[in-house]
């Protein structure tokens, strides 16, 4: 079992969140903003801190109420401008003048709200397969687990996703309606978002006992966002907008970044780039690790 030390914990704006840091003080700050909602910095940190610290400051949090930070309480108040807010007090308490944002999925729409809020403090950005608009995504991911299901033989099911991927459904609906389906396809639903599986993240380092603990608290944080609906708002218009240089990682096989979004980021981002990992599906930071920390490294440094 691990250990959290208290030096993993930093007060910010009244809450204790939980913050790994890896590599040099000196080096170039790399900031992850971990996707799900509330999915923690974990897996990442798992598969990429020893592959990333040479090159950076890696600094990995659990945002607001997810996982190993403290709770959200039932009156406190909690919206995206937290998670948002929490990162640039974070910035200003380890004294970074400027830092590099590395968002995977739902990380991607932070990092560019937080790109949106605060341009001054970033010098480059790294989206690695994000949903910049939760209606196309959750088409998409419809659409994905319709294309399983008939492979599986799982006819009505099948059908059932790809009626809502065409229905107009809000983003709202669809997103939770994918929620709910999902369970349907068992082990099977893993290849919605993992398309190689060859590299696997050891969760033992905790008991039982305590992810439960960790998924309780990040329960709240995901149903205070989903009760919110900002979440559902497309931020598509916001690309426009984002002037430092931006690097796009998507899996060939990623539903979440659909062609729709990929295509816009292409246009209106000032300075882009888009690189493909042909073995990946929603996760090249863990199915293909080693070309996902050497994509980072040459886009940042």
């Amino acid at each position: 079992m691990r250990t959290i030390s208290s030096e993993n914990y930093l007060e910010v704006r009244g809450k204790d969140m939980y913050v790994e840091i890896h590599g040099n003080a000196d080096a170039y700050p790399l900031l992850y903003l971990h996707g799900g909602p509330g999915e923690s910095c974990y897996e990442f940190c798992y598969h990429q801190a020893e592959r990333l610290q040479e090159d950076f400051r890696l600094i990995a949090i659990d945002q607001r109420g997810v996982c190993r930070s403290e709770m959200i309480r039932e009156n406190e108040h909690f919206s995206i401008d937290d998670i948002l807010m929490d990162g640039e007090e974070l910035r200003k308490k380890l004294g970074i003048k400027r830092w590099a944002l590395l968002g995977h999925s739902f990380g991607g729409y932070i990092a560019l709200k937080y790109a949106s809020m605060f341009p001054d403090s970033i010098t480059r950005i790294v989206f690695e397969c994000p949903t910049f608009d939760f209606g196309l995504s959750g088409r998409s991911l419809l659409r994905k687990m319709a294309q399983i299901s008939k492979e599986e033989n799982m006819v009505e099911l099948a059908e059932k996703c790809f009626m809502l991927a065409e229905s107009d459904k809000s983003a709202k609906e669809l997103m939770l309606k994918f929620i709910e389906l999902r369970p349907e396809l068992g082990e099977q639903g893993m290849k919605i978002h993992v398309h190689n599986p060859e590299y696997k993240t050891d969760y033992s380092l905790y008991t039982d006992e305590e992810w439960k603990q960790f998924l309780e608290r990040t329960n709240v944080h995901n149903s205070r966002l989903i009760q919110g609906e900002e979440m559902f708002e497309s931020i598509l218009p916001m690309l426009k907008k984002v002037k430092n240089p931006s690097l796009l990682i998507r899996g060939q096989y990623d539903p979440v970044t659909c062609k729709e979004q990929m295509v816009k980021f292409k246009e209106d981002v000032a300075v882009a780039d888009v690189i493909t990992f042909s073995s990946s599906g929603h996760f090249p930071h863990a199915e293909e690790p080693d070309e996902f920390a050497k994509s980072v490294v040459e886009f940042l440094k």
